[in-house]
C-alpha cells in the first residue's frame, strides 16, 4: 500500500520543515492523520453471524459443488405486473405464502430448460444450515418448505413438497406459481403457556401429546379459493364447537390409483402433521404426569361397508367429540376433559384418478356436569330436649301463684268485713 504524506511550509522561514523520523510505534499514528486510499483491492472478508438464528434473519444454504454460501430464496411479486423475483431471502421463524407471474417466450422449450420449472432446483445440490455460523468446506404451481426448528439449537430439519399440473401453450404464455415457507417446532410441555390452572379456560387452545410433545389440537383450514391449506391450521379452542370444510388435492396419484395410498393421505390430512395419541385433562397438564391425560378413540372407516370392487372407501368426515365437566366447589368451578374420540364418516370413492375430495371436519364439546339439588328452603330447628328440663323453674312459677291468689282471698275478706262493722 502507498501512504501520502503533506507538509505545510513555514511561510516566514519560506523553506520546508525537515520530516520527522517515524518509527514503528508511531506508524499507525500517521497513517490515520495523513494516510489515503489504497490501489490494491481489499482483501475479502468473511462475514460474521450470530451463534444462532434470530427472527427475519436470512436462512443460509451452502452449495457443496461450487463451495459457494447462499440463503434460501422465496420468490415474490414486483411491480403491477406482479412477475417473479427471485432474489428475495426467506425470513428465519417468518411463515408466509407468496405468488407471482412467470411468462415465457416459448413454454414447450422453457419446460425443459428453466430452472424456475424445474422441481429439482429447489432442493438439489445444497444443504441448509441448521445455525447462522460461518461455514468452511468440508414444473411446479406451489413450492412449500417446511422448516423443523428448536430454539437456538437451529434447524433440525427441511423439507420440501411440490403441486404441479400439466400446462400447455407456445409463444406468450404465463404462470402464476406460489411459494410458502412454514416454522414449526416439536415444542415441550413447559414452554407452552397454559390452557388455565388447573381447569381449562374457554377459548385456550385444547392441549395433546405426541410422542411426548406437547402441542396445540388443530384441524384443517381452507385457502380463499375452498382448498385446503397445506401449511395452516385452525387451533381447536376449549367449549367452542367448530366446522370446516375445503377441497383436499390429492395430485400426484400414482399412476395405478392406489386406493391404500388415497386413504392415508386422506387420514394424514385431517388428522395433522402429528397424530394425537392423548388429550390434556387440564389445561396445566404435565407431559410427564400420566394421570393428567386421557387417551383419545379413534375410529376408522370399515373397508368393507360397501361391496363395490371398482370402489376405495376413503374417510372425508372427521367428527371431533369431547366430553368434558366442571368439578370442584359451586363457587370455583373447574373444567376438565373427561375423554375424546376421533370418528371418521366414509364414502366410497368411484374414480381413483380424481384429483380434489372434499372433506369436513366437525368439533363438538358436550357438558357433562351432574351438579346437586338446588336447596329448597332454610332448614327448621326441631328441638328435642327432656320434659321435665324446666321442673324447677314450674315449681317456683305455681308456688308464686298459689301465694299471689291466696292473698288477693285474705285482702277481699278483710275488705268485705271491714263494710259490715262500718255500718
Amino acid at each position: 500500500d502507498f501512504f501520502f504524506f503533506s507538509f505545510q511550509p513555514l511561510a516566514k522561514l519560506n523553506y520546508f520543515q525537515q520530516p520527522q523520523d517515524i518509527k514503528e510505534s508511531d506508524f499507525l499514528k500517521f497513517l490515520q492523520k495523513y494516510g489515503r486510499h489504497s490501489f490494491l483491492a481489499p482483501s475479502q472478508v468473511q462475514p460474521s453471524f450470530s451463534a444462532f438464528y434470530r427472527a427475519g434473519d436470512p436462512i443460509l444454504t451452502y452449495f457443496d459443488s461450487s463451495s459457494i454460501l447462499s440463503t434460501l430464496r422465496q420468490p415474490v411479486k414486483m411491480g403491477a405486473s406482479g412477475l417473479c423475483v427471485d432474489g428475495n431471502p426467506a425470513g428465519f421463524l417468518d411463515s408466509k405464502s407468496t405468488s407471482c407471474t412467470r411468462i415465457f417466450a416459448n413454454l414447450s422449450k422453457s419446460c425443459i430448460t428453466d430452472p424456475a420449472l424445474d422441481a429439482a432446483s429447489y432442493y438439489r445440490d445444497f444443504a441448509v444450515l441448521k445455525v447462522r455460523v460461518v461455514f468452511l468446506p468440508f414444473a411446479e404451481h406451489l413450492v412449500i418448505y417446511e422448516i423443523e426448528f428448536s430454539g437456538t439449537h437451529g434447524i433440525q430439519g427441511v423439507s420440501v413438497r411440490f403441486k404441479v399440473s400439466n400446462i400447455s401453450g407456445n409463444s406468450g404464455s404465463s404462470l402464476q406459481q406460489r411459494f410458502t415457507v412454514h416454522f414449526w417446532t416439536r415444542t415441550l410441555s413447559h414452554t407452552l403457556p397454559r390452557s388455565g390452572n388447573p381447569g381449562y379456560i374457554t377459548g385456550a387452545p385444547l392441549l395433546i401429546a405426541d410422542s411426548g410433545a406437547v402441542q396445540h389440537m388443530s384441524i384443517l383450514r381452507s385457502e380463499g379459493d375452498g382448498s385446503c391449506s397445506q401449511s395452516l391450521r385452525h387451533t381447536v379452542q376449549f367449549g367452542r364447537n367448530m366446522r370446516t370444510g375445503c377441497k383436499l388435492s390429492l395430485s400426484p396419484i400414482p399412476e395405478e390409483g392406489n386406493c391404500s395410498y388415497i386413504q392415508q393421505k386422506l387420514y394424514s390430512a385431517l388428522q395433522g402433521m402429528n397424530r394425537a395419541e392423548v388429550l390434556a385433562i387440564t389445561g396445566s397438564a404435565h407431559v410427564t404426569h400420566a394421570e393428567e391425560w386421557t387417551t383419545i378413540l379413534i375410529q376408522n372407516c370399515d373397508v368393507q361397508a360397501v361391496n363395490c370392487t371398482s370402489c376405495c372407501m376413503v374417510p372425508v368426515t372427521l367428527e371431533i367429540k369431547i366430553l368434558w365437566s366442571n368439578v370442584g366447589l359451586l363457587s370455583n368451578p373447574q373444567a376438565q376433559v373427561l375423554g375424546a374420540q376421533y370418528f371418521y364418516q366414509c364414502h366410497p370413492l368411484k374414480f381413483l384418478s380424481t384429483s380434489t375430495v372434499p372433506v369436513t371436519t366437525v368439533v363438538t364439546f358436550t357438558d357433562v356436569t351432574e351438579r346437586p339439588e338446588p336447596p329448597r328452603g332454610q332448614p327448621q330447628v326441631h328441638w328435642k330436649l327432656p320434659f321435665d328440663i324446666f321442673y324447677p323453674f314450674k315449681v317456683a312459677l305455681n308456688m308464686e301463684r298459689s301465694y299471689r291468689s291466696d292473698l288477693a282471698g285474705y285482702s277481699l275478706l278483710i275488705l268485705i268485713v271491714s263494710g259490715i262493722l262500718c255500718f
